[in-house]
């Protein structure tokens, strides 16, 4: 095994442990998402580029190029051709994200399994260790996002009956109040319980258990609050990637096809990041619990 997977890791590790193996591998990570990926974006280029959105710079009208630049944006969001391109686009997008998404992530959970082991890997031989999961998984990811769904929205009705019974009585300091604490109790709670369930991923893929539910709850226990500040953590930097490439090209750039092709390689680049990061995080739970390094050493004692 590995000498970096051997131990259980703290909140810090894991995350130095997940740049420098993305670092390390960041050619094979890249080439994993980039053929699931690459030809989904390509597509929703040729679309909004039939849809009359210029390659190079889109912009609207305006005296200055900063007026240029936001009346650009503004003008997608009414219903025109260019406007019509870009929502077909991020429809295929999103379809396809959800059909072959979960392969790439799987291929690459595999590629760090065979990592942790000292095992040789290719992106050909991950990627079809993948496929040879794709049922259970996509059936999973439905499964989990109908929880998702109904997390959200059963909370989301409930704060609106109270707000509506709160309403009635004219107290708006009470309402304001209520409101803060629904929304912060409601999201740390949806949090948690979403922690607790979504490594039921890494079970199905590396352990052949679906959907994985029930074994990512027990795997996560104890953990559940150092998991959620990782998720976190890995959140804002992927937001803050995001936010510097979308601001930096979209004021060169406009809203123009060129710009979309540059935002969704530096999502590429984030997610290979996140999907790292959550296999660390998900072998770090198997050291933990399923004691695979004291039966890597007992099956080592029993060679000599």
């Amino acid at each position: 095994m590995n000498e970096k997977f051997k131990r259980p890791k703290g909140f810090g590790e894991i995350l130095d442990h997940t740049f420098s193996l993305t670092k390390n591998h960041f050619k094979e990570f890249f080439m994993i998402l980039i053929i699931f990926m690459g030809p989904v974006y390509l597509l929703q280029a040729i679309i909004q580029l039939a849809s009359g959105t210029n390659f190079f710079r889109q912009m609207g009208a305006g005296d200055t190029w900063y007026e240029q630049i936001l009346s650009g944006f503004e003008e997608t969001g009414a219903f025109d051709s260019s406007s019509l391109g870009v929502d077909i686009g991020l429809i295929v997008v999103g379809l396809f994200s959800v059909l072959l998404f979960p392969v790439a992530e799987a291929a690459i959970l595999f590629a760090l399994y065979r990592i942790r082991n000292n095992d040789e890997f290719t992106v050909s031989s991950v990627i079809k260790q993948a496929f040879s999961r794709y049922f259970p998984m996509l059936g999973s990811s439905i499964l989990f996002g109908i929880i998702l769904f109904a997390i959200i929205i059963i909370p989301i009705l409930l704060v609106a009956f109270t707000f509506g019974m709160v309403a009635s009585s004219d107290n708006t300091i009470v309402l304001v109040l209520l409101g803060i604490l629904l929304f912060f109790v409601g999201a740390i709670g949806i949090g948690l319980f979403l922690t607790r369930w979504s490594f039921y991923f890494g079970s199905v893929v590396l352990d052949k258990t679906s959907p994985g539910f029930f074994r990512s709850w027990r795997l996560s226990k104890n953990r559940t609050w150092v998991l959620m500040g990782l998720y976190i953590v890995f959140y804002i930097i992927v937001s803050i990637i995001g936010a510097v490439v979308q601001m930096t090209f979209g004021a060169l750039l406009g809203n123009s096809v060129l710009l979309t092709m540059i935002t969704n390689m530096a999502s590429l680049f984030t997610t290979m990041i996140f999907s790292v990061g959550y296999g660390v995080m998900y072998l770090d739970l198997k050291t933990r619990h399923d004691a695979d390094d004291l039966r890597e050493l007992i099956e080592d004692y029993k060679t000599i």
